[in-house]
């Protein structure tokens, strides 16, 4: 077989390269991602944005000479679909795609256990067969990238690459104003101008952002706190101080949605205890409440709740934005005389809680050095719920009262899977493993959470308790709509999607009688709307929720990618809807809404970025001295546990 040359086919082998790469983004742009493609346009960007970042990386190895040449051209191949495939293992779990700061918390991954194994597809492979198509035709020399290239010609690649570029973004422009300036949605990115160039502008605004720390001055501060006071909400005065001096427990649900509530699988209650909390007469319970994380997931629940800001856009304030100073409600509350912890079955460097739970003012942290764990009372992220909250008894009444305590549950977590022993109910069957599962371990979290009510009930800290239990994100991806349809018995829609973003909440106060609050609001009303049950006034601090119970609550709930859900609204991807029909209606309606909504997340991030809080200091707070925390097990001191309970070895 004659044997083809770059002499008398010039950069056959390049194109070809350039080519397959390009369809195959393509192809997994559409079975991989949910883009929203709504017209002929973006399908036609979609198709071609692949293409100017192939030519212009691959084009790179061009400057190579003799078989370095080939060798560059094959390893920037298998880079860039390394890249391709590193964004469809994580778009399965988080439905979004990596960020530079993301990168950043690479050393959570080993602890992802079976919920990354679960991702993985037979077809996986496919991704790189071009890439050995590649390497085979250099082996074979079937068809190489030898000889000499022409300067002119190396320049006329790159000149293809950016032209094709300009003429991407200028229609992606044409269909989407102000895409560039509006970077709260990465999907809207990857559709307009390909996952590529999505990564080189996400470097952009990470460096960015990176700079503004260093950039901001006290004057900076002025206009973020003018924003909030200017949106406080005003205390409810019949409910201002009700819980005063009253022990506060956080139970945080792991991937809890509300859709749980009150479902039946098999004519079974799915959680049982739960559903009798939504009526219990000392339980304020919230129906339209909402999750708002992104890719921090549990990590942003706590930020979110702990400092009533909102995480960033791009990657977790846990992993990068621990240096920055903080007036969180663990150390507002220990001014107050509380004692403050946070419970946790996994370890402590797990998404560098150490060092935010620091930065907090949390004086104690139990993580796994405090428990003890076999291989019967785990499963993927560490301590089961069951044997977590029993072993955390010891410790919680070890701890001076008036205290605050976190609980981080574990088990209702992606691929949601159980120990044989563990399942009280049956699977459901809707053609998708993971929403099959998730009942069963919502299940367990419920019994789990009944238990602990139980020891609360025994130790005699019941009745000077509020529990305050809350969903941190969603369990269920947009991935599994299909399967959620038939479990809704509807089409999951664009606005039905941002429903299903409820997350319970649930307040719950031995003595003060409760009721069912249709309140619209979000994990960042918590912190004041507990602060103001609690007796302690707010008016000093920075926090951009306001108290659920405030008649000038805003019943806006922003998205952290620029959507909202509010009263009478739905704003998502650009489409208004009415929450009465869920049908779209003119933009207009949602434009006042939208405009907070923008404000409210730009200056959230002002705030965090530039590290604001360093120029503010309220009245009678005391900063958090963090060289005096130490976490490890040998030095905290819980003094009374030793008269109650032997810690585990």
């Amino acid at each position: 077989m004659k044997k083809l040359n770059i002499k008398n086919s010039p950069l056959l082998f390049f194109g070809l390269l350039v080519l397959l790469f390009t369809v195959k983004t393509y192809i997994a742009y559409n079975l991989e991602f949910n883009l929203d493609i709504k017209n002929n346009t973006q399908e036609f960007l979609l198709a071609i944005n692949p293409l100017s970042s192939a030519i212009f990386f691959m084009g790179v190895a061009l400057f190579f000479s003799g078989t370095g040449r080939n060798r560059a051209l094959i390893t920037i191949h298998f880079l860039l679909s390394f890249v391709l495939f590193a964004n469809i293992m994580y778009y399965r779990f988080f439905t979004d795609f990596i960020t530079l700061p993301v990168l950043m918390q690479t050393k959570n991954f080993g602890d992802l256990g079976g919920s990354v194994a679960a991702l993985f597809k037979p077809y996986d492979f496919l991704y790189f067969l071009d890439v050995i198509i590649g390497i085979v035709l250099i082996l074979t020399g079937t068809l190489t990238l030898k000889g000499t290239i022409k300067k002119r010609t190396v320049a006329g690649v790159f000149m293809a690459a950016i032209l094709i570029f300009a003429g991407n973004l200028h229609l992606a422009e044409e269909d989407r104003p102000e895409l560039l300036t509006r970077s709260f949605d990465r999907n809207y990115l990857v559709k307009y101008l390909g996952m590529y160039n999505y990564h080189i502008y996400d470097a952009i605004q990470t460096a960015k952002s990176s700079s503004q720390r260093v950039l901001a001055d006290g004057d900076d501060i002025t206009e973020v706190e003018n924003y909030t006071k200017a949106n406080f909400g005003q205390r409810n005065q019949e409910l201002f101080g009700q819980a005063k001096g009253m022990n506060v427990v956080y139970l945080e649900l792991e991937s809890f949605q509300t859709f749980l509530l009150d479902y039946k699988l098999h004519g079974e209650e799915v959680t049982p205890f739960l559903n009798s909390l939504t009526r219990d007469k000392n339980t304020f319970y919230f129906p339209n409440f909402f999750h708002q994380t992104a890719q921090g997931k549990t990590s942003d629940s706590e930020f979110i709740l702990d400092n009533s800001l909102y995480g960033l856009p791009q990657g977790a304030v846990f992993m990068t934005k621990a240096q920055n100073t903080y007036q969180a409600f663990p150390a507002i509350l220990k001014g107050n005389g509380y004692e403050t912890a946070s419970f946790h079955g996994n370890y402590r460097t797990f998404w560098n809680r150490e060092n935010m739970y620091k930065a907090f003012g949390y004086v104690h942290f139990f993580d796994a050095e405090f428990y003890e764990l076999t291989e019967d009372n785990t499963i993927n992220y560490g301590l089961n719920d069951k044997p977590f909250f029993e072993q955390s008894m010891p410790l919680l009444k070890s701890m001076e009262e008036p205290f605050f305590a976190k609980f981080i549950t574990l088990t209702n977590h992606h691929p949601f899977i159980l120990k044989d022993e563990d399942v009280t109910l049956a699977p459901g069957d809707f053609g998708s493993k993971t929403v099959n599962h998730y009942f069963q371990t919502a299940r367990y979290m419920d019994e789990a959470i009944q238990q602990f009510f139980g020891y609360l009930k025994e130790s005699g800290l019941y009745e000077n308790t509020m529990v305050v239990l809350y969903g941190d994100h969603y369990g269920i991806s947009e991935n599994h709509n299909k399967a959620m349809a038939k479990v809704l018995g509807k089409e999951i829609t664009p606005f039905e999607s941002a429903q299903l973003q409820r997350v319970p909440l649930f307040i719950h106060i031995p003595g003060v009688e409760g009721k069912q609050m249709d309140t619209y609001g979000g994990q960042i009303d918590v912190r004041p709307t507990i602060l103001h049950l609690l007796g302690i006034e707010t008016t000093d601090y920075i926090e951009f929720g306001s108290d659920l119970f405030s008649e000038d609550h805003k019943q806006i709930v922003p998205f952290r990618n620029g959507d909202f859900v509010s009263k009478d609204h739905t704003f998502v991807k650009g489409v208004c809807y009415d929450n009465t029909t869920g049908q779209e209606i003119k933009k207009e309606n949602c434009q006042s809404s939208n405009d907070y909504v923008k404000t409210t997340l730009a200056l959230s991030d002002k705030l965090v970025y530039g590290d604001l809080l360093r120029f503010y200091h309220p009245t009678g707070f005391t900063p958090v001295d963090r060289a005096s925390l130490d976490y490890t097990k040998r030095n905290t001191i819980v003094t009374p546990l030793e008269k109650q309970t032997q810690l585990p070895e």
